[in-house]
């Protein structure tokens, strides 16, 4: 087995900049909704200065370099090359964690948590960090048969974990990222110090009839993203490939999908550029763009609907959970503790969303600090 560990720099050539703006000025143009709000999707007006802005004004040059000051690396593990940012402390006893994002995210979500991870003013907070790209997200590869679900992806973090020498480290996430966290804390319990997510999928008890008003308020959240929320997830589930021609083929297409979560996931004002910098929210559609990985990232959803019980595996390592009150699911603690049996942490923050990284980095910094520092 090739074990080796690859020095990677991102480096989208010029033709392709200029061919995603000539893309953006040539779009065709759908009529508007006849509502004036986002209930229909993206209304026509914002997207339409959202992507003129990303063709004449925004600069992926300041995303690439940002991302190439990060150390990169890559490396084949069971067929499929990982692409991950490695980042260790200089602190000595630092605690290894790796990090992992979901969708409609990327490794971008992470990068202004890296320097007070692995260099913070206390010492025994430092960690070393490591930051991969999911199966068919961003620079990894593409998977070209079945099989890459959130296991498998575990099975391969902690493949990646040994090739740079840490045997026992953290493991946090939010969104798919929670489902591989989740299942590297339950396949490698002799590994995995402790997990810590920050979303949750899972259910009331089997019959279970009467609810409280917190559990109650969970169900309605649940029930409205199922028949309000979830069209996208269908698509993914059952037809990414056909998704795929349409959203590969057309910046303002693949914007619009993305952009529509951020809206929807974000604590917002109605404009998701009140939570996160439109500067930002272009660097992440820009990774999709240039990687063509609308359809390998949606093909995550179409693995886990074939292998349900890789989202809530049950976890008997130490575990956390810091929830934001925008978060697509917020379930109560007493659910939760069903699958994860070892609660140490629980925090429900009072703001913030789907994108905690990205909206609320302290607050998910002090509590990853919280949950491990008694682990190291």
């Amino acid at each position: 087995m090739d074990d080796a560990l690859t020095p990677f720099a991102v480096d989208v050539p010029a033709e392709e900049v200029d061919d995603l703006r000539r893309r953006l000025r040539g779009t065709r143009w759908p009529d508007a909704a006849t509502v004036g709000d986002w209930s229909q999707g993206v209304p026509l007006d914002w997207l339409r200065e959202v992507c003129r802005y990303w063709a004449e004004e925004y600069d992926w040059s300041a995303c690439q370099a940002r991302l190439d000051a990060v150390p990169q690396l890559t490396t084949v593990v069971d067929g499929l090359a990982v692409h991950l940012l490695h980042v260790p402390s200089p602190h000595p006893g630092a605690l290894p964690l790796v990090l992992t994002h979901g969708w409609p995210g990327s490794v971008l979500e992470f990068l202004d948590l890296l320097g007070p991870l692995t260099d913070p003013e206390d010492p025994r907070d430092a960690f070393s960090v490591v930051v991969p790209s999911l199966p068919g997200y961003g620079w990894s590869g593409h998977p070209e048969a079945p099989g890459w679900g959130p296991a498998r992806t575990a099975d391969a973090w902690a493949e990646v974990m040994r090739r740079l020498g840490y045997e026992r480290f953290g493991a946090q996430g939010g969104d798919i990222g929670s489902f591989v966290s989740a299942n590297l804390g339950a396949r490698h319990p002799d590994r995995v110090a402790g997990v810590h997510l920050n979303m949750v999928v899972t259910e009331p008890p089997p019959g279970q009839t009467e609810f409280d008003e917190r559990e109650q308020r969970a169900l309605d959240r649940m029930r409205t993203f199922r028949t309000d929320g979830s069209s996208y997830s269908h698509q993914h589930r059952t037809r990414p490939q056909t998704l795929g021609y349409g959203l590969t083929d057309s910046p303002a297409g693949q914007a619009a999908w993305i952009l529509e979560k951020f809206a929807a996931w974000t604590d917002n004002d109605g404009d998701p550029t009140s939570a996160i910098a439109l500067d930002r929210l272009l660097d992440d559609v820009s990774v999709y763009w240039f990687t063509r990985t609308a359809t390998s990232s949606a093909r995550m959803y179409w693995e886990m609907a074939r292998a349900p019980e890789e989202r809530a595996p049950q976890v008997d390592v130490p575990s956390g959970v810091s929830l934001f009150p925008h978060e697509i699911f917020v379930p109560p603690r007493a659910w939760v503790e069903r699958q994860l049996t070892d609660l140490r942490l629980w925090r429900e923050h009072d703001s913030g969303g789907h994108f905690a990284a990205m909206e609320r980095p302290g607050e998910l910094l002090a509590d990853v600090r919280e949950f491990f520092r008694p682990l190291r």
